[in-house]
């Protein structure tokens, strides 16, 4: 079983990151950017180019420390480059992830 398949299974109260989405969105801001999957891979300092294949085709989501050194490859935010769910609620503004004490 893939790791986030437990992921889409979080009760229905909690944005939920839309994978397929997420990596179709990857691969447009790429090539709107100019960079080849090549690139990419030199970046990040990959062997092979199979991660970012897997990113872009949905079949796995970047870590958050790869989300957030593609936000600053491409000049976006990280919110830029996730896309959510449709049916998921959308966090109140100023309420990204923090915890009430």
């Amino acid at each position: 079983m893939c790791h986030w398949k437990a992921y889409e299974s979080l009760p229905p109260t909690l944005p939920v990151i839309d994978i397929a989405a997420t990596g179709e969105n990857i691969l447009r801001l790429r090539k709107t950017a100019g960079l080849t999957v090549r690139d990419l891979q030199e970046m990040f300092g990959f062997a092979t180019p199979q991660a970012i294949y897997k990113w872009q085709s949905g079949g796995a989501l970047p870590t958050l420390e790869h989300i957030a050194a593609l936000s600053r490859v491409l000049g976006i935010s990280i919110e830029e480059i996730i896309v959510w769910k449709a049916d998921a609620p959308a966090l109140p503004s100023g309420e990204g992830g923090e915890r009430e004490p």
